[in-house]
């Protein structure tokens, strides 16, 4: 066989190779569901799975939810990756952020308390109140 009749045969099975596999892409479903798991065809051509929040658990997670996913992520990854795949990361966190929340409404009163911030001072010296509630504002955070 000479050299330009074996790179013929090879252009026409390439060229058949092609089309087939043309065929194929054309043929791929949007998505598929395999033993429960279900999955999305990308852009690219690949599934992916289709990962959603449960219904009912797609909360805001505000300061403290951030911050707790961080430390989970970076020292008990385990765990997170345990109420990632599970559903019930995003109700954790958001929970963990309400307490904190609870926690600091409380250290905010206590120090009130503790300061002599009242309504009476609110009511006679302005400046001083909104000075001394910023003060305990920012210390309660800390």
């Amino acid at each position: 066989m000479a050299a330009n009749e074996l790179e013929d045969i090879i252009d026409v099975e390439m060229r058949k190779s092609e089309e087939k596999w043309m065929n194929v892409m054309e043929k791929l479903e949007e998505i598929i569901v395999e033993n429960g798991i279900t999955y999305v065809l990308g852009e690219d051509d690949i599934y992916y799975l289709d990962l959603q929040l449960p219904e009912g658990t797609n909360y805001n997670i505000g300061k403290f939810g951030r911050m707790r996913c961080e430390y989970l992520k970076e020292f008990r990854h385990g765990y997170y990756m345990d109420l990632l795949l599970s559903g019930k990361l995003n109700e954790y966190l958001y929970e963990f952020d309400e307490e904190c929340h609870e926690m600091l409404d409380r250290i905010v009163e206590q120090m009130k308390e503790k300061e002599g911030v009242t309504e009476q001072l609110k009511a006679e010296n302005q400046m001083l109140w909104v000075w001394k509630m910023n003060n305990i504002n920012v210390s309660s955070t800390k």
